[in-house]
């Protein structure tokens, strides 16, 4: 009998509750890395959402993966920096020396490179500085400053802004004076600065492509091994930033890494414009282009 009385007072406490208290008992706790945490945020250079690409990427990774991604499109040593302090879970940027530092320092890990296209010396068609047709971006660059030719910088700490830099320090050039303007700002603003005051700059060829509406400057330099243009995704190191969400981040790399994801990018812009804006490197590394 008391049996009974205690099973008919459970079953009324519980009726009373509700499913509640089931999902009380059965509730996980909720941490940064639980798959419970659908919000996945990625730092990614400019240049990847100028070009159009993450209109095509994003809904995919979305749909297949369940997480709900959040876009941070900033200059590479931006991306970099929030990343050294936990604040982004996952990278997609284009400067691989910064790169490898941040991965010795181990703010990040699970490095891959996964597509590449590259950058472009683009000027008005007078050619104030000659550069047309060099074959090395560094002549043209040393031109550029000896003719005291307008160049347009992002002046931003992106990839290419990285990139403008080591071309200027290999030209043995300290760019300064009326001649040299940095726009703090991405790719397609700086085109499009440089396009009105009919200045060169450098720019990756994927958003060159895409902002065809939006410029008129023509390709002056292009070919030099050293324009190639290398993108990678990593992790943001969990064993450093407890809060970061390491099974979304892994779960956007396998994505983009994947023959799905692949596919996606290679076949990017080639309905609209007529050819691919990246091509590319699943399996591959940095030593199959010799850097």
């Amino acid at each position: 009998m008391i049996r009974r009385i205690l099973i008919a007072f459970l079953a009324c406490c519980l009726a009373i509750l509700g499913a509640g208290v089931g999902d009380i008992l059965t509730q996980e706790p909720v941490t940064a890395q639980s798959p419970t945490n659908k919000n996945l945020i990625v730092a990614m250079t400019t240049s990847i959402e100028d070009s159009g690409l993450l209109d095509d990427l994003v809904p995919a990774i979305e749909k297949k993966t369940g997480y709900t991604l959040k876009k941070v499109a900033v200059g590479t040593g931006r991306a970099i920096a929030l990343a050294e302090k936990g604040e982004v879970d996952a990278l997609f940027v284009n400067s691989p020396k910064a790169e490898r530092k941040a991965l010795e320092d181990g703010a990040v890990m699970n490095r891959h490179l996964v597509m590449h296209n590259d950058f472009v010396i683009v000027g008005p068609d007078a050619d104030k500085a000659k550069i047309r047709g060099k074959k090395s971006a560094v002549e043209a660059f040393s031109l550029i400053a000896k003719n005291q030719a307008l160049f347009v910088s992002r002046g931003d700490d992106s990839g290419t802004n990285k990139l403008e830099k080591d071309f200027w320090q290999q030209a043995n050039v300290t760019p300064s004076g009326a001649w040299y303007q940095q726009t703090g700002a991405g790719m397609a603003q700086t085109l499009q600065v440089a396009n009105q005051k009919l200045g060169y700059t450098l720019v990756d060829r994927a958003t060159y492509i895409a902002q065809k509406k939006n410029r008129s400057l023509p390709i002056l330099v292009e070919g030099d091994k050293k324009l190639l243009n290398l993108y990678h995704v990593m992790e943001v190191n969990p064993q450093k930033f407890s809060r970061v969400n390491s099974a979304g981040a892994k779960a956007f790399i396998d994505f983009v890494l994947s023959p799905e994801g692949q596919k996606l990018i290679a076949v990017h812009g080639r309905k609209e414009f007529g050819q691919p804006l990246f091509f590319v490197d699943a399996g591959k590394t940095e030593k199959d282009y010799g850097h």
